[in-house]
């Protein structure tokens, strides 16, 4: 069994920062690439920037120069520097990983429960 668990979501204000981090745990053989996506009210949920295993980066235009992804392997732990938040920035936000377990050596994606930063005056 695999878990991933996000932390570090909250309240802050316009042109604030927040730092996210989701760590994944259980039978891990290894992990690919990691990402986080976003869900705000009434909306889809959308891809806010995913990392390879080799750190090769990707990032929504909606976030690139203001967020940044990046990864601990050897803690199986992806974080989200997030800067001069907006208030379109709020929203519940999901880690998500394609992770290969043992026994089985079967890969799949797996998903945090979410976190939720709120971006407010």
């Amino acid at each position: 069994q695999v878990q991933l668990v996000e932390s570090g979501g909250g309240l802050v204000q316009p042109g604030g920062s927040l730092r996210l981090s989701c760590a994944a745990s259980g039978s891990i053989f290894s992990i690919y690439a990691m990402g986080w996506n976003r869900q705000a009210p009434g909306k889809q949920r959308e891809l806010v920037a995913t990392i390879t295993s080799g750190g090769c980066t990707n990032y929504a235009d909606s976030v690139k120069g203001r967020f940044t992804i990046s990864r601990d392997s050897a803690k199986n732990t992806v974080f989200l520097e997030m800067s001069s938040l907006k208030p379109e920035d709020t929203a519940v936000y999901y880690c998500n990983a394609g992770i290969v377990t043992v026994p089985n050596m079967k890969r799949r994606d797996y998903w945090g429960q979410g976190t939720q930063v709120t971006v407010s005056s």
